[in-house]
């Protein structure tokens, strides 16, 4: 049975179960954890006391990598880190001091050699790698230096040279053949120098294999375009470093395309690469969120190295409409992330049920001790708690129930070009807004609260019929005498519906159906609600009563 002293408590009760149910919704709302998605306050936890990337750069300079510090300069600059001062100060040192390497990007003992790295070229930039290819003069001393190579792996490479269906390449022997030639001899360099990752050394081996078996490029045609993009592109020590963290080619050709779609985020892109030590979940970020996913590594890239790694392993956009939240709460949220979603989820439905419990002290309770009815508030309570609980994880969430949206990144098929003809730039294409609208936020939010406002009228009016002095078979006429009130929630779930169609389709608000039918969801609840907790208690009630009378009698 409910309590009556509970119920006879001061009104203000009531306003504190509201305010301490908002307070609760709150801080539940402040924990840094989402579903598909990242909270800014996790990369910060996650970056902090790890190398920035003025750091990272000032490594690569000890180690005369020249080529990659100067990329990771730019994205230092792009990130407005503040040790981007003292690595261009190092690089500039660096540089000075051996102006011919830095053409090439650094020396390389192993290139040395062939090429006398510290002879003076008279370039004094990072310079891509095919450039010094393309000679004859380069070529042939390549070829001649190569074809004395112990390893098979190379000597297979070599061979590819002969081949006559190579695709949208002329053959390497004949005229008109310097680009494939130039792409083979790089390839066996690279091979022989062992600057692939093992696994994707293994991969070139067995593709340069079954192309000389199936005498046609095949499969390394499209690696060879690739890799064509990047020689283009990057010097020696930028391309080497690149490769050396690439699995596969699939990731080589991810890689490649996002040079030619995004050449100025190039430098983002390859230190994000560098940064996290592999490049195989940076194509693939990027590939999948596009330009937003672009604007998400450059925040993770700016906190740390640790923040670039978190952002990777998660493969999930980073929900800047998150709130700020304390920095012991994200250490939490990073070892124990499930836990913290179930803590946040849990707070949403007490706060809820905080809130609604006040609201049923304030309207309901007296209406419940009136009519002795069982004391089920809470469950009922609980009920609707998690009901509006799932509306403020849609509501918070806000890559839930969204598509996954069209990135600008996407790999596209090509048509046949010829090799050395210039490459088109890609158009920039607008993007879809990868957040639920805003209107589309409001108009939901709307058509909840005026289903909310429907459900006290309804109690309101109930509670009214109960305290008039008239016979229960007449407060029964009276309740039937109601319905259409009672079912006054569909009717304006109805009205919503058809007001969010007519604005969407006169572009007031974003086309979105879950507004439109997020009105008619909630009217059905409201009058379930209604209909199935209080109605028909009430007229079981009085239908009893009215039993109990006509015995008497």
């Amino acid at each position: 049975m409910s309590d009556p002293a509970a119920v006879s408590r001061p009104p203000f009760t009531a306003f504190a179960l509201v305010l301490v149910g908002l307070a609760v919704a709150f801080a539940a709302w402040s924990l840094p954890a989402n579903l598909k998605s990242t909270n800014p306050a996790l990369l910060r936890a996650a970056g902090e006391d790890t190398p920035t990337l003025g750091g990272f750069g000032r490594d690569l300079v000890d180690l005369e990598k020249i080529g990659p510090a100067a990329l990771v300069l730019a994205a230092a600059r792009a990130t407005d880190d503040p040790r981007a001062p003292a690595l261009a100060n190092a690089l500039d040192a660096s540089a000075a001091k051996q102006p011919a390497l830095v053409a090439w990007g650094g020396w390389d003992p192993f290139l040395d050699p062939l090429f006398n790295l510290r002879a003076d070229s008279g370039r004094r930039v990072s310079t891509p790698v095919l450039t010094f290819l393309i000679p004859i003069s380069a070529r042939e001393k390549l070829r001649a230096s190569l074809a004395n190579s112990g390893s098979l792996g190379v000597q297979t490479l070599l061979k590819l040279r002969d081949l006559t269906a190579t695709g949208r390449f002329v053959p390497a022997a004949r005229a008109g053949g310097q680009p494939l030639d130039a792409l083979i001899l790089l390839t066996s360099l690279l091979y022989q120098g062992e600057r692939f990752s093992p696994p994707l050394q293994r991969e070139l081996r067995a593709l340069a294999e079954a192309a000389l078996d199936k005498k046609q490029l095949g499969e390394l045609e499209p690696f060879f375009l690739d890799l064509l993009s990047l020689g283009r592109r990057l010097d020696w020590t930028q391309l080497s470093e690149l490769l050396r963290r690439t699995e596969n080619t699939k990731t080589v050709g991810e890689f490649a395309h996002l040079a030619r779609v995004a050449p100025d985020q190039l430098p983002i892109i390859y230190a994000a690469s560098l940064f996290s030590d592999t490049a195989d979940p940076v194509a693939s970020y990027l590939i999948q969120f596009g330009k937003n996913g672009l604007a998400d590594l450059r925040l993770a890239l700016a906190l740390g190295q640790g923040a670039v790694k978190e952002l990777l392993a998660r493969q999930v956009p980073v929900n800047r409409g998150a709130s700020a939240a304390l920095s012991v709460l994200a250490s939490f949220a990073l070892l124990h992330p499930q836990l913290m979603l179930a803590f946040k989820y849990l707070g949403y439905a007490l706060g809820v049920w905080f809130v609604l419990r006040g609201l049923d002290r304030a309207v309901v309770g007296p209406l419940e001790r009136k009519l002795a009815l069982p004391a089920l508030t809470h469950l009922r309570s609980g009920v609707l708690a998690v009901v509006f609980a799932g509306m403020l994880v849609v509501a918070t969430e806000p890559f839930l129930l969204r598509a996954a949206p069209p990135s600008e990144y996407q790999l596209r098929l090509r048509l046949p070009v010829l090799v050395v003809s210039a490459e088109v730039s890609v158009p920039e294409k607008s993007q879809p807004a990868t957040t639920m609208d805003t209107s589309t936020l409001l108009s939901i939010a709307l058509f909840a609260s005026l289903q909310i406002a429907m459900y006290f009228t309804c109690l309101v009016k109930i509670r009214e019929v109960s305290r008039q002095s008239v016979p229960p078979l007449v407060k029964l006429k009276l309740m039937e005498n109601e319905e259409n009130l009672f079912d006054g929630g569909l009717y304006v779930g109805i009205a919503g519906t058809a007001t969010a169609l007519l604005l969407q389709v006169l572009r007031v608000i974003e086309p979105n159906l879950l507004a439109a039918y997020a009105s008619n969801l909630f009217g059905i609840i409201c009058v379930a609600l209604v209909k199935i907790r209080h109605v028909r208690d009430y007229k079981r009630q009085l239908i009893l009563e009215a039993q109990a009378e006509s015995k008497l009698t």
